[in-house]
């Protein structure tokens, strides 16, 4: 593995410098995290199966004319991305009742929602990533009415796509997390989907069963997590085949 600069180290993946001026190198790793980095963990072989699965919906959401930072993948690991300017939300669209949205509103976990819902948080972790309406979203600056509007019918078409993707392989998707950037190509700017779609950032259950199969079971130390995540990943069909210098860290220029 060729020697290159670090740029960012998040919780779950890491960004290199790209080959090409515009361009980033996208490292997946196995360590895990919730509750904003309270619990952290690794699961083994978690960032290649995601890279694989993300991979995989990028390239079916491409398909259906969704705009996406994703180029092409490098390698089991790793992944050639445009570079944008993220926008700090997190967009959560939910389809059935879980997680916070249970919590706070005192819905019972499983209920169908009357229609898809799409939630706000503002990316920042000293605030533990807070809920923020468009109006605070306006308000401050972090994007603007017309970006808001592209991001909430981008949102709406991808539940839309992948609700029927996992439904046809006996998956629910219950909930998941986006989030968005600016892609600037000479005078112009659009909106693209960025970071990732995998059993980190999306609540997957089995439809007969409700078992769970994404990372709520490291949540909840329900064990179990990798067979979850290749589940999810034999299911798309999917079939990782990683060496041993693929399962190895990337090597770091300072």
């Amino acid at each position: 593995m060729g020697r290159r600069r670090q740029l960012y180290e998040g919780k779950a993946k890491i960004l290199f410098e790209g080959p090409e001026p515009g361009t980033l190198v996208q490292y997946f790793k196995d360590d895990a995290s919730a509750g904003n980095g309270a619990k952290k963990g690794i699961i083994t072989g978690k960032g290649v199966l995601n890279n694989r699965i993300s991979e995989h919906l990028m390239l079916r959401l491409h398909d259906i004319g969704i705009p996406t930072h994703f180029i092409r993948r490098l390698n089991m690991r790793e992944q050639l991305i445009r570079e944008v300017e993220i926008i700090p939300l997190e967009v959560v669209v939910r389809n059935v009742a879980a997680g916070s949205l249970s919590k706070r509103l005192g819905i019972q976990e499983g209920t169908r929602l009357p229609r898809p819902i799409i939630e706000f948080y503002y990316k920042n972790d000293a605030l533990n990533d807070p809920m923020v309406s468009e109006e605070h979203i306006t308000a401050f600056g972090w994007a603007c009415p017309h970006d808001m509007e592209d991001i909430v019918a981008l949102s709406m078409r991808i539940n839309d796509f992948l609700c029927g993707l996992f439904m046809g392989i006996g998956i629910i998707l219950v909930d998941f997390k986006l989030e968005f950037g600016r892609l600037f190509e000479g005078d112009n700017m659009r909106i693209v989907l960025a970071d990732e779609i995998s059993p980190d950032n999306c609540r997957l259950w089995d439809a007969k069963t409700s078992e769970k199969l994404d990372k709520d079971r490291f949540r909840k130390d329900m064990g179990k997590v990798e067979e979850a995540y290749q589940e999810v990943a034999m299911r798309l069909g999917i079939l990782p085949e990683a060496t041993n210098s693929d399962m190895k860290g990337p090597e770091v220029m300072q």
